[in-house]
């Protein structure tokens, strides 16, 4: 119930005025479907958003330690929420095959891997009788496991897609055409923070469309949730979300909402949403700036839902499309051949108990909102404070309450878009680095799954391998410096009776090499078996399909020291507690420039000479073991800025090189998010200074405007008065970010400072 405040006198005119000029500006739909309103003190305000009813959302604090935990249990003082949580059904099936396949899964990569390191042993001179050969054999081992996973995985991901779907995935419980049920609410949220804008809700708009032609609309709502702290992005985003609603006739259905306190990045601001609307929705989709999924994708989400009520999370698969720099076309065309296989096979062996990445997945969203509020990490230090890559940590507290996390790894629909060069991508990674180093802290919580412990152990891998391969080659370059600037050693042990000469077994070497490249490369090939198995038309022949396979292998080849340096340097950054810089990644076709990549690569290039003349030095023969290292640091700079190139990319693509289906058959979702992003670029959109001098700009502004205190409190007045003389004698140009979006926030100096700029006779130091 709104409280009956006197307005300020001029107020009621002053509100006509602006809703006259927003009808003006935007058309009368802005008016006829409700959007305009008044606040309690009389003023003009737009209705971006639903009503709010709250809803409690509370973190459960984290006890790291193990000790602590347990000293805790035994006193009794262990806070649980068991008698909270939902209660779990009766255990299905596809837990004990799920647990049998991971137990496969355990006994073929530890076999192979005690093979592969005994033969290891064979290879090296003094079959592991040195400390430094033991820990050669023991960084081997490591690596090896880690490959031999991703072989298993990418196998069993080979075979699932060419016999067909598993009895025991989510997409096999409903037949094709069951409807939603009647009474099932979904909101589609997306997060975004500094975006383009243009793509943004170019995005939006081709899903919103492609399910009002499902003809189930009515079941959803969309939830943009902005985080952005650049005034232009504000100022544009708050005219997109007009202009979208007026094209599609969504208002009401359609909102927006910018929050002026950001806590915890991404995850806070999908809590703020759960806390504020969730309880009026039964699911959520999640989705990034870059995402694009069709209504029927969408449509099947929530049956999948409806029709298993003990699945929490329901993750797609996301198909890259979009880019057009080399760069991105060689990665679009990886992802697209061989990530099919990764994914099934990843499906395979963890089934309930799998991943959530953050984005095209639906979520039930009553557990979520229970369960899954993420304190922050205790202590201080780089590994403390709110949880980076929150999606991880979402699945494993889903689990644990009982739920399933699924992959619907067959459902196509899902779109999204990927980092347009290598430096871009290595940006990206070094937050997912810091990331999943933070989440190895919650390895020991009470009460995870097995399978998201095992999560997090993989994710610290995935970075933590280049540091330790890093190692594994300087070990093997300082196990050849020792035995050509040593003399040999027959005797390595205490009380030996007999010497150990010194052998090389070539043969083994090479047996060994070539299987590991065999693990390696065995999945790409399979995926372009799989290819020409179900049609390669989408890829411009099988021809074309495996000269493009074979520029990637090389590609990858290359690309594979650099990116071992700068994850390297990741780690490292981060055990050190050096500061991540936490920005949006680049939607566009960003290119890199030579200096760019002379100032990021340039170390590399110095440590692959310096490195190259020292093998040289003590043994030329073993160049060619490092051959492919030395020539991936040499060519780092031109590769890097080359790669980026736009014009490259499109050559490719003309030549019919790294095509995806996506791209020579695109979906109507993918059209039609181009056709709308290339209309919203060429269309100049409005800024901060638009929002204080133009006067359609400046009533929307004034109408989103959140910081509404009433009018006519003394303090209140005061500290307007003072913050808009300062604004005024400071000048426009001169304001800092902060100052900018303090004026944004406020309808009465944002429309002071413009009645201020409209009279001449005052002196402004305008821009």
């Amino acid at each position: 119930m709104a409280t009956a405040i006197n307005p300020a006198p001029g107020q009621d005119s002053d509100a006509a005025a602006l809703e006259q000029a927003l009808i003006e500006a935007y058309g009368p739909e802005i008016q006829e479907y409700g959007v305009i309103g008044r606040d309690d003190a009389g003023r003009l305000c737009v209705k971006t958003a639903p009503p709010i009813r709250r809803t409690s959302m509370v973190p459960e604090p984290w006890v790291t330690n193990p000790l602590v935990r347990g000293w805790r249990k035994m006193r009794g003082r262990l806070h649980q929420r068991r008698a909270e949580r939902l209660a779990r059904p009766p255990e299905p099936r596809w837990k004990t095959a799920g647990r049998l396949r991971r137990s496969i899964l355990l006994v073929g990569v530890l076999s192979q891997t005690a093979i592969a390191t005994w033969y290891m042993k064979a290879v090296l001179p003094y079959q592991g009788g040195q400390a430094l050969e033991v820990a050669i054999l023991l960084l081997f081992a490591l690596l090896f496991c880690w490959v031999s996973a991703g072989f298993w995985t990418a196998l069993m991901g080979f075979l699932q897609l060419l016999i067909g779907r598993d009895r025991y995935s989510i997409s096999a419980t409903v037949a094709e055409g069951v409807p939603i049920s009647p009474n099932t609410r979904t909101a589609i949220v997306m997060p975004i923070c500094n975006e383009d804008v243009g793509r943004v809700f170019a995005g939006l708009r081709a899903t919103y469309e492609s399910v009002e032609r499902t003809g189930d609309l009515d079941k959803f709502d969309f939830f943009i949730l902005s985080d952005s702290y650049k005034p232009d992005h504000c100022v544009q985003e708050q005219r997109a979300w007009v202009e979208l609603c007026k094209a599609v006739k969504g208002f009401g259905r359609i909102h927006y909402r910018r929050r002026r306190r950001r806590v915890k990045r991404k995850s806070g601001n999908i809590d703020d949403f759960c806390r504020r609307w969730g309880s009026q929705y039964d699911y959520m989709v999640v989705l990034d700036a870059d995402s694009v999924m069709s209504g029927e994708c969408l449509k099947r989400l929530v049956v999948l839902m409806d029709t298993n009520p003990e699945a929490g999370i329901i993750q797609t698969a996301p198909r890259a499309s979009g880019m057009d720099s080399l760069y991105a076309r060689v990665q679009q065309f990886a992802t697209r051949v061989y990530g099919p296989l990764f994914t099934a096979g990843l499906h395979f062996w963890q089934l309930g108990e799998s991943h959530y990445w953050g984005h095209n997945a639906i979520i039930r969203l009553a557990p979520f909102i229970q369960h899954c509020a993420l304190a922050p990490l205790p202590g201080k230090g780089s590994f403390a404070g709110a949880i980076l890559s929150h999606d991880f940590v979402e699945a494993a507290l889903m689990r644990r309450a009982g739920w399933g996390v699924w992959i619907a790894y067959d459902l196509p629909g899902s779109y999204e878009e990927l980092p347009p060069n290598l430096l871009d991508e290595l940006q990206r990674d070094q937050r997912w680095c810091q990331g999943n180093l933070m989440n190895f802290r919650l390895f020991f919580i009470h009460g995870l799954h097995p399978v998201h412990r095992a999560v997090f152990l993989t994710g610290v891998m995935s970075y933590l391998s280049a540091p330790l391969w890093f190692l594994f080659l300087a070990l093997s370059t300082a196990l050849l410096a020792v035995h050509t600037l040593t003399e040999p050693q027959y005797f390595v042990a205490p009380h030996q009776l007999f010497p150990i000469w010194p052998q090389w077994h070539p043969e083994e070497a090479i047996a060994l090499f070539s299987t590991t490249a065999l693990l390696l490369f065995l999945p790409k090939i399979l995926s372009v078996l799989l290819a020409w198995v179900k049609g390669a038309q989408g890829y411009r022949g099988g021809g074309k399909l495996l000269k493009s396979m074979l520029l990637e292998v090389l590609f990858s080849m290359l690309l594979a020291p650099i990116r071992m340096l700068f994850h390297t340097r990741f780690v490292v950054a981060a055990f050190l507690g050096w500061k991540v810089q936490w920005k949006s990644p680049a939607r566009a076709n960003n290119e890199t420039p030579w200096g760019e990549a002379v100032k990021r690569h340039g170390l590399q290039t110095l440590l692959g000479v310096c490195w190259g003349l020292l093998v040289a030095w003590l043994n030329p023969n073993f160049l060619w073991w490092m051959l492919p290292i030395l020539a991936s640091l040499l060519l780092a700079i031109p590769l890097s800025v080359l790669s980026s190139r736009v014009s490259l990319g499109r050559r490719a693509f003309a030549n019919g090189l790294f095509c995806i289906p996506e791209e020579t058959a695109p979906p109507r979702e993918l059209l039609d998010t181009d056709r709308y992003n290339e209309a919203n670029q060429a269309r100049r959109s409005p800024g901060f200074m638009e929002a204080l001098t133009d006067p359609a700009v400046n009533a929307l502004a004034r109408a989103c405007a959140t910081a509404r205190h009433r009018a006519g409190h003394p303090l209140i007045e005061h500290a307007r008065a003072r913050f808009t003389n300062e604004v005024l004698e400071t000048g426009l140009s001169h304001l800092t970010d902060a100052q900018r979006l303090r004026l944004l926030d406020d309808p009465e100096v944002l429309g002071r400072v413009h009645r201020a700029l409209a009279q001449p006779e005052l002196e402004v130091r305008a821009a």
